[in-house]
């Protein structure tokens, strides 16, 4: 069902405590920590607490949570120091876009130049 956890999740274990993770910030509904493989030198995932399968599915399924999380990569910016300089936020949904963790969740990117198109 979607929102309920999932054990072979590893999102779900960060957000159940099960495995440690550096948190940036976290609220009622959103956890922030710093991306094991950062490719920036601020490099933020944000995810919300309840599991969804990517992006798409968190914002058909619960909007209101979606914008949370979009609201918190904000933050972690803002927290960051990253905002005045910009920053990029990336939701990639399905593997064919380089989603590798099947729980949604927003890359904050910042700290040097982002080049256009990205990958």
């Amino acid at each position: 069902m979607a929102g309920e956890p999932r054990s072979d999740c590893l999102f779900c274990k960060i957000v159940a405590g099960e495995v440690p993770a550096t948190v940036v910030r976290e609220t009622e509904t959103t956890v922030a920590f710093r991306d094991i493989n950062p490719q920036a030198p601020t490099h933020v995932l944000v995810i919300p607490k309840e599991h969804h399968p990517d992006a798409a599915a968190l914002a058909a399924a619960a909007p209101e949570v979606a914008a949370d999380v979009l609201r918190e990569a904000g933050e972690v910016a803002a927290q960051e120091k990253i905002d005045d300089a910009g920053y990029r936020i990336v939701l990639n949904t399905g593997a064919g876009a380089g989603q590798t963790v099947f729980h949604a969740h927003a890359h904050v990117l910042g700290g040097r130049g982002l080049e256009w198109p990205p990958g």
